[in-house]
């Protein structure tokens, strides 16, 4: 029998919530798919998402750069011309 790569996680989100284990290692699945997201993939995403809420490029581009540096693995740091460079190509 193969053990889970994080068995130990996903039992500790069933013992402290209501979560099946099916539930829990879904969850484990999203979070880790989320931080494996490439940085340049992370920028077009954010960009998009902020651009339909009425952000300017400039305030965008500043959301982005804040974000990118709170990541669980911090990409080197983006310029907001390395960022308008990674959207726009």
């Amino acid at each position: 029998m193969t053990r889970s790569l994080h068995e130990d996680l996903i039992g500790h989100l069933c013992r402290t919530t209501p979560l099946s284990s099916g539930e829990a290692a879904r969850v484990v699945a999203e979070v880790l798919g989320y931080f494996a997201e490439p940085a340049d993939a992370f920028v077009r995403r954010r960009h998009r998402e902020l651009k339909a809420r009425g952000l300017t490029n400039e305030q965008a581009f500043g959301c982005i750069s804040g974000e990118l540096a709170a990541r669980l693995v911090a990409p080197p740091e983006f310029s907001q011309r390395q960022i308008r460079r990674i959207i726009y190509g």
